[in-house]
C-alpha cells in the first residue's frame, strides 16, 4: 500500500520496493526521513523534536514568509524562519498513483497564531499547497502559494534541506562559481572563485540568482551523491554548523552529527516576492541520486 496514514505522520512508499519510501510528519509537513532501497538520504538530530513541541531540527523543515530574521516592515517581529515549519498541516490525500504522489495544505485557520499574527498585521489570506512526489530514485517537493486575500503581500519561500553524507571533509559542491554569494557570517557580498565549494569551517552562504539551469551536485571522494535541480527557486543557501554552532543547539545531537550532514537550500530569499490578490507562485526541489560529475560553465 503506497500511502499509510498514522495519528502524526503519513508515509509514501514506491509501488515497486517497500524499501523505497518517505516519511512527513504533520507537523510542519517536514519529510524527516527518505529512504532508497533501505538507505537514508536525509539528516536528522537524534534530537529532533518530533512531538509538536518545536520545529523538527533535520529532514526538510519548510520556511515561510520569512528566512532569517528581517528588518522590512511587517516582518520585523517574526521570528527566524516563519510558522510553517511549526504549523500542523492538513493531509490532503493521494493525487497520483504513478508516481506515488500526494498532497497537504495550510492556511490561516491552521497557521500557528502566534508566529502568524506577526507577519503584517496578521491578517493575510493564504493558501500553501505541498506536493511530495516519490520515484524509485528521486524525491520531488513543489509548494503551490495563493494569494487569497484582497491585497498584495510578500513571503519567502525555502526548503531547508539536510542532506545525508559520508564525511564533510571528503564532500564539494559543485556548479557554483561565477555565482554572487552573500556570505552570513562574514557580512559580505563575493564572487565565487573555488571552482568547487568545500567544507572545513562553519558556512552558512546564500547564492543569489542563481540560473535555474545549474545542476548542483554533491560530490564524496569523486562520486556524486546527490543531484539538486530547482525550478523557479534561484536562491540557494549552503550551511554547515561546524563544531561550535552544533555545540549551541541543544537539539543537535549527535554534537558530531555536521560531519555527517550538509543543508543545500532552494529558495527565495535574497528578495521578498509579491503576490497580488489572486496570483500564486509555484516552485520545485528535485533530488536525486548519483550518476557523473557535469561541469557546467559559469
Amino acid at each position: 500500500m503506497p500511502v499509510e496514514i498514522l495519528d502524526d505522520q503519513v508515509i509514501l512508499s514506491s509501488e515497486t520496493s517497500s524499501k523505497t519510501f518517505v516519511k512527513i510528519l504533520t507537523y510542519g509537513a517536514t519529510v524527516i526521513s527518505w529512504q532508497i532501497e533501505g538507505t537514508e538520504q536525509l539528516w536528522l538530530s537524534s534530537a529532533a523534536k518530533l512531538d509538536g513541541s518545536k520545529p523538527v531540527r533535520g529532514g526538510i523543515p519548510l520556511v515561510f514568509p520569512v528566512f532569517g530574521k528581517s528588518n522590512e516592515p511587517g516582518f520585523s517581529e517574526l521570528p527566524q524562519h516563519g510558522f510553517a515549519r511549526n504549523s500542523t498541516w492538513e493531509f490532503l490525500g493521494q493525487t497520483k498513483e504513478n508516481p506515488p504522489t500526494i498532497q497537504f495544505g495550510l492556511g490561516p485557520e491552521l497557521a500557528n497564531k502566534d508566529v502568524y499574527s506577526k507577519w503584517d498585521n496578521g491578517d493575510n489570506d493564504f493558501t500553501l499547497i505541498l506536493t511530495i512526489e516519490l520515484k524509485d530514485d528521486s524525491l520531488t517537493t513543489t509548494i503551490e502559494v495563493e494569494n487569497t486575500d484582497s491585497k498584495s503581500w510578500k513571503f519567502n519561500w525555502l526548503f531547508h534541506t539536510y542532506l545525508q553524507v559520508s564525511d564533510i571533509d571528503d564532500t564539494l559542491v559543485n556548479n557554483l562559481p561565477g555565482q554572487i554569494c552573500y556570505d552570513q557570517l562574514l557580512k559580505e557580498t563575493y564572487e565565487e572563485k573555488a571552482p568547487a565549494v568545500d567544507f572545513s569551517q562553519e558556512t552558512d552562504r546564500i547564492y543569489k540568482k542563481v540560473p535555474e539551469d545549474k545542476l548542483l551536485q554533491i560530490i564524496e571522494l569523486g562520486k556524486v551523491v546527490h543531484n539538486v535541480e530547482r525550478k523557479n527557486l534561484p536562491d540557494v543557501v549552503v550551511w554547515n554548523p561546524w563544531i561550535e554552532k552544533s555545540k549551541g543547539m541543544s537539539d543537535f545531537e549527535p554534537k558530531s552529527g555536521y560531519q555527517k550532514m550538509l543543508c543545500i537550500e532552494p529558495g527565495y530569499v535574497h528578495e521578498l516576492k509579491t503576490l497580488a490578490p489572486g496570483e500564486s507562485f509555484k516552485a520545485s526541489q528535485i533530488i536525486y541520486k548519483g550518476s557523473a560529475i557535469k561541469l557546467q560553465a559559469i
